[in-house]
């Protein structure tokens, strides 16, 4: 079984070494000890958010602390395919869910977007707590899928930002109930950034598609089936990863170029 994952400051991470005692603090270390109830000699992994994972085990808690002394330290290195997903706003929290299961599922970037049919709106302070619950639910996703990296959260964009990032990545797709042509069909670049565009409850409307396929994106359909808003980017990310990711080799990842510091 894998060891439970708790997000670290980065600067105490950064000179860990094995053999050494790291202290983990605040509102994680009161989740570990408090709410986990992690006790002294189990296993646990401590990242940064950024790749750096350090493993050990807990040597003392407290209600504010829990002391992991280090056994190996490890960068792992982004992939060589990275996938963002593009998040229509959606209404009950179903947008939430979206970016949760997106995060378990290996997504790298994710990017609100306040659609035509968006019923949700973002505005001022208002839009930046609903951001920050999106932040939380990939944070918690994180920790829950053992990741080492946690995946960006961008501010909201609207259709003219949206063509602005499809123009920039390396391969763009609209999911859409009307397209011709399947994603698992797709080709995926050995490397770059793969976006995938995901529509609100009321769909992509004709202008919305318009205007993202003459900027360069596919548009394309998961299946025969129409999914919600909460699960069309959850699903096709577990398409794109069975293309890529999840069959090993040269896709997967970047060779690890950190130095071992297991200790002998």
């Amino acid at each position: 079984m894998t060891a439970p994952v708790f997000l670290g400051e980065a600067e105490t991470l950064a000179t860990a070494r094995p053999g050494e005692v790291v202290v983990l603090a605040g509102p994680e270390a009161r989740h570990a000890a408090v709410v986990r109830r992690t006790g002294v000699g189990e296993r646990v992994d401590v990242v940064d958010g950024n790749g750096l994972r350090v493993s050990g085990t807990v040597v003392a808690t407290t209600k504010d602390s829990l002391d992991v002394r280090v056994a190996s330290v490890r960068h792992e290195q982004p992939p060589a395919v990275r996938f963002t997903l593009v998040q229509a706003l959606a209404k009950g929290g179903r947008d939430e869910q979206a970016v949760e299961a997106a995060t378990e599922l290996g997504v790298d970037r994710i990017v609100p977007w306040q659609a035509e049919r968006s019923i949700v709106r973002w505005r001022g302070d208002r839009g930046e707590r609903a951001r920050q619950k999106w932040v939380d639910a990939v944070r918690s996703a994180t920790k829950q899928s053992r990741r080492a990296r946690m995946p960006s959260v961008a501010a909201a964009v609207d259709l003219a930002g949206l063509v602005a990032l499809v123009q920039a990545a390396d391969v763009a797709y609209v999911l859409h109930e009307e397209g011709m042509e399947h994603l698992a069909s797709q080709t995926l670049p050995e490397r770059g950034e793969v976006l995938l565009v995901v529509g609100p409850e009321g769909g992509v409307t004709a202008a919305e598609v318009t205007a993202l396929a003459e900027a360069g994106a596919g548009v394309v359909r998961l299946g025969d089936t129409v999914l919600r808003s909460s699960s069309a980017g959850p699903a096709a990310l577990a398409v794109l990863s069975a293309m890529s990711r999840w069959r090993g080799g040269g896709q997967a990842s970047e060779p690890d170029r950190s130095v071992d510091l297991s200790a002998t």
